[in-house]
C-alpha cells in the first residue's frame, strides 16, 4: 500500500485529505507543521509528500530542499493559495513533483496522486530496463561462426557514425542487431526510434518520418513532430526501407545527405542529428539494378552492410536460442527444462520463419506442456520438411510417464486443430491415409468434426 505524508497547519484540511485519500486505498499520516513533516519523512520514508506551503516551525520549500537532499527522487506535491505563482516556479525548480492551488476538489487531488504514482511506476521501469540492458549487454544469441561474424561486425560498426543496412530474411534478427548497435554506439542514452516503412501508405510514411504542420492534409489537426526530429541525437531505424515509394526515397536521400528537411506543409527546415540504420528482406542490390529501388539511394544507405544469416544455416545456435527462450518466457511463471527427444526435433526443422518463429514455438510449448518437463507431445506439427539427413520419424522416447498412445493421440488432435478440422490434410501431414487417419480418430475418440 502507498503511504503518503500529509503536512497542512489547518486540522479541516487534513481531516478532508486524509478521508478521501484513504477511501482511495492509501496508507495516510498527517502532521501539522513541517519540522514535524521532515522529521516523520525522515524516519520512515514515504511514498508521497503533500505538503502546504506555509506553515509554522518550517515552510512547505524549506521541507521540500530538505527532503530533497535525503530523497531526490521522493514524489513531493506542493500545497498553495491562489496569487503564489512565483513561489509554484521556484518549487517546481526545487523538485516538486505537482502543484494543487487551493481551493481544489478531491477529484483533482486524487488524479494528481495517481498521475505522480504512474510517473514514478514508468521511472522504476525505465530504470529497470536501463539495468537490463547493462546486465545483459548488447549480446545477440549464438556461438556459430557465422553469429560470431555478425557480433564483429556490430561491435566495429557501432563506435562510429556510419549508416548501416542490415539484411536478411524476415524473423532473422534484424532488429535486435539495431539496437546492439545503438546499444554500443555512444548515442545509447539518445533514443531508439523504429519505423515499419511496410505498415504506413505513402502520405502517412512521409508524415510520419518529417511530421507536419497544422492543416496540411485532411486530419491535420495540429502540429506533429515526425520520426527524424523524434530521433534527434539518437538512432533512426528503419524497417523494411525496400517498401519506400520512390518519393518519399527521393525526399529520404536528401535528409541523409544534407541532415534537413521540412514537415509536411512547412516551410522551416529542420536540421537534425541522427543515425541511420536500415534493414530489409530483399536483394536491395537486385532491386536497383532492376529499378525498383533509387540506386543512388542504396549506396548511401549501404555504407556497411550486415548479413543476418537464416537460422537454417546456423542451426548449432538452436540449444543457445531455446535456452535463451526458455530463460525469457519465464515470465510466464513457468519455470520448465527440454524433455529427451524435444531438441532433436527442433534441431531437425527446416524454420522458414528463423528465430522468430523458433520463439513462438517455443512458447507454444511452453503453454500446452503438463509440469516441469516440456515432452515430444508438446511439439507441433510442422509445415515445412525437415532439415535434409534428418528423419521426421526419429523420436527419442522420454523416460517415463507418457505412453506411446497418449503421443499419438496428441498429434492427431494437433493435425486437426492446425489444419481447422480438414481431415485430408490433418492424414498428409502425419503421412496416413484417410482410412488410416479416420479409424485412428475414431480409436482415440477424437471428434472427426472438430473445428466444423
Amino acid at each position: 500500500m502507498r503511504k503518503i505524508l500529509i503536512a497542512d497547519d489547518e486540522a479541516n484540511m487534513r481531516w478532508v485529505l486524509e478521508r478521501a485519500l484513504s477511501k482511495a486505498g492509501y496508507d495516510v499520516e498527517t502532521v501539522e507543521d513541517g519540522q514535524l513533516a521532515l522529521d516523520r519523512a525522515l524516519a520512515e520514508r514515504p511514498d508521497l509528500v503533500l505538503v502546504d506551503l506555509k506553515m509554522p516551525k518550517r515552510d512547505g520549500l524549506s521541507v521540500l530542499r530538505k527532503l530533497k537532499e535525503h530523497y531526490p527522487d521522493l514524489l513531493i506535491v506542493m500545497m498553495t493559495a491562489h496569487g503564489s505563482t512565483a513561489t509554484v516556479v521556484e518549487a517546481m525548480k526545487a523538485g516538486a513533483h505537482d502543484y494543487l492551488m487551493k481551493p481544489f476538489d478531491i477529484d483533482e487531488l486524487l488524479i494528481t496522486v495517481a498521475k505522480a504514482f504512474e510517473v514514478e511506476s514508468l521511472r522504476e521501469q525505465v530504470d529497470y530496463l536501463k539495468g537490463e540492458v547493462q546486465r545483459v549487454g548488447w549480446k545477440l544469441v549464438g556461438n556459430s561462426d557465422t553469429m560470431k561474424a555478425v557480433k564483429h561486425l556490430v561491435e566495429r560498426v557501432s563506435l562510429t557514425p556510419a549508416t548501416v543496412l542490415i539484411q536478411g530474411e524476415s524473423g532473422t534478427g534484424k532488429e535486435l542487431v539495431a539496437h546492439a548497435i545503438h546499444t554500443l554506439s555512444p548515442r545509447v542514452n539518445g533514443p531508439f526510434i523504429r519505423v515499419n516503412c511496410a505498415a504506413l501508405t505513402e502520405t502517412l510514411l512521409e508524415s510520419e518520418l518529417f511530421g507536419h504542420e497544422k492543416g496540411a492534409f485532411t486530419g491535420a489537426q495540429a502540429r506533429k513532430a515526425g520520426r527524424f526530429e523524434l530521433a534527434d541525437g539518437g538512432t533512426l531505424f528503419l524497417d523494411e526501407i525496400g517498401e519506400l515509394s520512390f518519393n518519399v526515397q527521393a525526399k529520404l536521400l536528401r535528409v541523409l545527405q544534407e541532415r534537413t528537411f521540412e514537415r509536411v506543409g512547412g516551410v522551416k527546415t529542420i536540421k537534425v542529428d541522427v543515425r541511420i540504420i536500415a534493414a530489409t528482406n530483399r536483394d536491395l542490390l537486385k532491386e536497383a539494378q532492376e529499378g525498383r529501388f533509387r540506386e543512388d539511394l542504396y549506396y548511401r544507405i549501404s555504407v556497411f552492410p550486415i548479413s543476418v544469416p537464416p537460422l537454417r544455416e546456423h542451426r548449432e545456435d538452436i540449444p543457445f536460442l531455446v535456452e535463451h527462450f526458455l530463460e525469457k518466457l519465464k515470465t510466464y511463471g513457468r519455470s520448465k527444462a527440454l524433455g529427451p527427444g524435444v531438441l532433436t526435433q527442433l534441431e531437425a526443422y527446416s524454420w522458414p520463419g528463423n528465430v522468430r518463429e523458433l520463439e513462438n514455438v517455443m512458447e507454444r510449448m511452453l503453454i500446452i506442456s503438463q509440469g516441469a518437463v516440456i515432452g515430444v507431445d508438446a511439439l507441433p506439427v510442422f509445415d515445412s520438411p525437415l532439415i535434409e539427413g534428418k528423419s521426421p520419424g526419429v523420436f527419442m522416447l522420454p523416460l517415463e510417464g507418457v505412453s506411446l498412445e497418449e503421443i499419438e493421440k496428441s498429434f492427431l488432435q494437433q493435425a486437426m486443430e492446425q489444419t481447422g478440422g480438414n481431415q485430408s490434410q490433418a492424414a498428409k501431414r502425419l503421412g496416413l491415409s484417410r482410412h488410416a487417419f479416420l479409424y485412428r480418430l475414431e480409436k482415440y475418440g477424437i471428434d472427426p468434426h472438430w473445428g466444423i
